[in-house]
């Protein structure tokens, strides 16, 4: 997969701030050291949950590649994952998942990045698979393993950009901002024809460059024994050859003499969209954070200056965004206005210009910067709340600046920053400082381009199609091993960890509120989430879109105060707080430090129950809902989730819809809308609250007391949908999005309840199918035929009759052999389905749910689910043994009721003009065409 920057170190704007109180520091604990070979490890003990992460991190991104071998930094990350000298086939995509584990591989700018999550017992296992990744694998890469995972990054760089609305302008900002020389000015996943052009020499000579244990940080996080642990790395990495010396990269900062300005009509956009790039410095740069809180202050909240005049003001526009993206050598302040339909953007271009000015102009208010900090500060807290986070911490800071123990100066380093420091920022990298614009604008609308905009070079892809055929086979494993004095067979498993329930509390209120709550003292955060029952299932048939409209104007300020200040208040607070409307309820969510907790909370009961019901706002709210429903038409993801609902649930009931309406539906609702849906269905009769973190049930029964006061109980009936039309035929569905690369698949049929107890043995039933890369799908469409770079199956989520979909993306080419190879999976599953498979299924199940609770978030999951069903807190128990009693004959039982072919919907969203012909050889008649929201045309 390829990432832009470290997740952790690049910061978005929104709205942030540090309280005048003393704020949460990291104090994470670790021990490092490094090893002959030049090895650096680093070690964090955690035992709070019987989780470990490995990590491996090494310094080789897309910075180390030619212009003309552009990806493929990108491109061995993927071919890592398929074969090394001492572990089997497929052992990352097998194997971990069979340990009820995760895995995944992120290439940066600066550094590829491997990780596995596992059970504690699992550790040793892990160690083997990613130590033999890292020293061991480069004599099985094969003709055919290259030619599979080039065809794999193809579909991924289609995904991303030619088949994805706006895709091309990092490229686009790329080549104009960095020089050709620059090792930024190529992105990661590369051009196509460097992909194809790359060889197995190419590929050699990258790993005996940069592979090396000296060029590599090794991070061991969770449940360890830090003493246990170095001997087991000793043991699998003290082998690895260290590998050449390499230097580390020098910052390479740009400077722009003049702007430039360029467009592209993009066919799939349906608004215009700039883009403004400013260069400024590499990451950790003296300069560094006062430009991270620069983009906080700029745009993060909706007073600040770009927001000011651009969507209040001018209303050129819905939002504002401002990120600073910092790479090791160096960085770019990027400003992103997506316009509203037939908006001139060099209107847009003058109001960014004004609102840079008018900062520059203002005398910094200490409060804005205190909102900035503390906003940036949380984001952090965030970021470093569970193992994958800290690991991810530890690795990247220990790799880019020598020190893991920078993980704990990052928030001082913020607080440090004075207002003149911001100012400077501004001065020296914005305000009348030379730019690179991009302006992508719809196909045939060249006018909306800013002034003077020259076209950009974007090339559009071809398939060769000749790929499929040359990588169906799988060669013979048979290749060279490195002697070792290690014996690097597989390791034992040690004995899995108990299964482990977390203490959970509940009480209820006067008013009916159900509440549940999970004590822990692992972090200084807590998180919370309100459930009202109703939703979308309560939306005026004709007016679907009233529940999300209503969660958009609660989130818009309450009577007694405008959304302003009440962002000004919750971030000084150190908090956050989200309303938005689900297929089945409203959920208010929210966190913040435990110190915080009870003023927090009450700013959630103002938004609750204190709404302002201005016009002028309501139609506001409605327009920027079309606006963003325009966007979604070009969307080809949503189009195919919205079309699949659509062809399962049909025209009648409610989940037909997308959540968020139709412009049609949402054309008609009035503010009178919102105001009965809130005073007959906003009720504590059956909502319930959930709560994890460092706060007693006596504290949140205190703050909830007036809660249980202001609201009233009301009876709420659920409103009874139609039924789903009845399917007894499998039928093909075609969107025609004109000259797509790739084509997005769903294949799926409505299944049971929510609450049917066939949910679960079906969920379970559905692992070996989809449920992660060890199953049918993904090891067929993606390993095998490397037709895509992602394929699943899963089973939605609720107590109305639920869905179980497959979901893929394919290149264009293979559209029908993909179709085919999916509804042949399916057809057989259930007669394939095997005692290993049941074997499978219940280890690495049992595995996972030992760890399930590890994030905060997932305790509150948890919760969640259990007051959705009524379940017991033995919940999880429950499920264990309802999966430990399960036979070959009840898994095969399940797949054949709920899983026929032949009652399938297959919906395709692709090019018609070169797929729609041959869409009858998949045996199931012509296909149904259909617009981008599932009307028949």
């Amino acid at each position: 997969m390829w990432s832009w920057a470290p997740a952790l170190l690049t910061v978005a704007a929104c709205t942030s701030t540090v309280s005048p109180q003393p704020t949460e520091n990291f104090d994470i604990q670790f021990e490092n050291y490094t090893l002959d070979n030049g090895l650096e490890v680093v070690l964090h003990e955690d035992h709070s949950d019987p989780v470990v992460m490995v990590t491996t991190l090494v310094h080789a991104g897309s910075n180390r590649d030619r212009s003309d071998r552009s990806g493929l930094a990108h491109l061995f990350e993927h071919l890592s994952f398929n074969d090394s000298e001492n572990t089997p086939h497929n052992s990352t995509q097998q194997l971990i998942p069979e340990m009820g584990g995760t895995w995944h591989g992120s290439t940066s700018l600066d550094a590829t990045t491997y990780y596995e999550v596992v059970s504690k017992d699992a550790l040793e296992t892990a160690l083997w698979i990613n130590s033999d990744r890292l020293g061991y694998m480069i004599s099985t890469v094969t003709e055919g393993a290259l030619r599979r995972e080039q065809n794999s990054v193809w579909n991924e760089k289609q995904q991303l950009s030619d088949n994805s609305p706006y895709g091309h302008t990092q490229t686009v900002r790329h080549n104009a901002l960095y020089p050709v020389d620059h090792p930024y000015h190529w992105t990661g996943i590369g051009a196509a024809d460097s992909l194809q052009n790359i060889t197995i020499g190419n590929v050699q000579s990258f790993f005996q460059r940069f592979y090396g244990a000296a060029n590599t940080t090794l991070v061991i996080a969770g449940d360890i024994d830090i003493n246990q642990t170095k001997i087991l790395v000793d043991y699998w990495f003290g082998e690895i050859s260290r590998g050449a010396d390499i230097p580390l990269p020098y910052p390479q900062p740009v400077y722009l003499e003049t702007s430039h300005s360029l467009m592209h009509e993009d066919a799939l956009a349906t608004l215009p969209e700039l883009q403004i790039a400013f260069p400024t410095v590499e990451q950790f740069h003296g300069d560094y954070y006062a430009l991270e809180l620069l983009t906080e202050l700029l745009a993060g909240y909706r007073a600040a200056p770009l927001n000011k005049i651009i969507v209040e003001q001018r209303q050129l526009g819905r939002d504002v965004s401002v990120h600073h993206r910092s790479g090791q050598i160096a960085g770019e302040l990027i400003i992103r206005v997506r316009a509203d339909s037939g908006v001139d953007l060099q209107d847009v271009k003058e109001a960014v210009e004004v609102g840079l000015a008018r900062f520059g102009t203002y005398r910094l208010q200490t409060t804005a910067l205190e909102r900035a900090k503390m906003r940036i500060v949380r984001k952090w807290h965030d970021a470093l709340a569970n193992i994958t986070g800290k690991s991810l911490a530890l690795a990247r800071l220990s790799a880019f600046t020598a020190d893991p123990g920078f993980v704990n100066t990052l928030a001082e380093r913020t607080l440090a920053v004075t207002p003149l420091d911001v100012l400077k920022v501004h001065e020296r990298y914005l305000r009348n400082r030379p730019s690179i614009m991009t302006s992508f604008v719809p196909l045939g609308r060249p006018e909306l381009a800013v002034d003077g905009a020259e076209p950009a070079t974007v090339a559009e892809e071809t398939i060769d199609p000749l790929s499929n055929e040359e990588t169906v086979s799988r060669e013979d494993r048979s290749y060279y091993r490195t002697l070792t004095q290690a014996d690097r067979s597989e390791p034992p498993l040690d004995d899995p960890p108990q299964l482990t329930i977390p203490t959970v509390w509940q009480s209820r209120q006067a008013n009916g509120l159900a509440v549940y709550g999970i004590e822990t003292f692992e972090e200084p955060l807590v998180i919370f989430d309100l459930v009202v029952p109703g939703g979308q299932l309560l939306d005026p048939p004709e007016k679907i879109g009233v529940a999300g409209l209503l969660a958009s104007l609660l989130m818009d300020g309450t009577s007694e105060k405008t959304l302003a200040r009440f962002e000004e208040t919750l971030d000084l607070l150190g908090a956050r707080i989200t309303i938005k409307a689900e297929r089945e309820a409203i959920r208010l969510s929210g966190s913040t430090f435990s110190r915080t907790f009870e003023p927090v909370m009450k700013l959630a009961q103002e938004l609750l129950l204190e709404p302002h019901w201005e016009e002028a706002s309501f139609e506001r709210l409605r327009h920027q809902q079309l606006t963003r429903l325009r966007d979604q038409q070009s969307d080809p993801i949503a189009i195919a989730d919205a079309v699949f609902d659509r062809a399962v649930y049909g025209d009648n009931h409610a989940f037909g819809f997308p959540v968020s309406g139709t412009p049609d539906t949402v054309a008609d609702i009035e503010i009178d809308d919102l105001k009965r849906y809130y005073q007959n269905y906003l009720s504590p009769s059956q909502a319930s609250l959930h709560i994890a973190g460092p706060v007693s049930q006596a504290r949140v029964e205190a703050v909830l007391a007036d809660l249980s006061t202001q609201w009233p109980a009301r009876d709420v009936e659920i409103m009874i949908q139609p039924p789903p039309p009845q399917v007894n035929n499998a039928t093909v569905y075609f969107v025609d999005v004109p000259g797509a690369k790739q084509s997005l698949l769903r294949v799926g049929l409505l299944a049971m309840s929510g609450n049917d107890p066939d949910y679960l043995r079906l969920s379970y039933a559905n692992e070996r199918f989809g449920g992660g890369s060890n199953g049918r799908l993904f090891q067929q469409l993606r390993v095998e035929k490397g037709y895509t770079s992602e394929a699943t199956s899963h089973l939605t989520n609720g107590l109305e009759t639920v869905a179980w979909i497959a979901r893929t993306s394919v290149r264009s080419d293979v559209t029908i052999e993909s179709l085919k190879l999916l509804n042949e999976l399916i057809k057989t599953y259930a007669t394939t389905f095997t005692e290993e498979d049941v074997t499978l299924t219940k280890s690495q199940v049992l595995r996972r749910k030992a760890r399930t609770a590890e994030p905060l978030q997932a305790k509150l999951e948890l919760l969640g689910r259990m007051s959705q069903l009524g379940l017991a807190p033995e919940v999880l128990r429950q499920q264990q043994e309802i999966l430990l009693a399960m036979n070959l004959e009840d898994f095969r039982e399940i797949i054949e009721t709920y899983l026929d072919a032949n009652r399938m919907v297959y919906v395709v969203v692709g090019d018609a003009r070169t797929l729609l012909a041959r869409m009858s050889e998949l045996g199931y008649g012509e296909p149904v065409l259909l617009d981008t929201y599932g009307q028949r045309l």
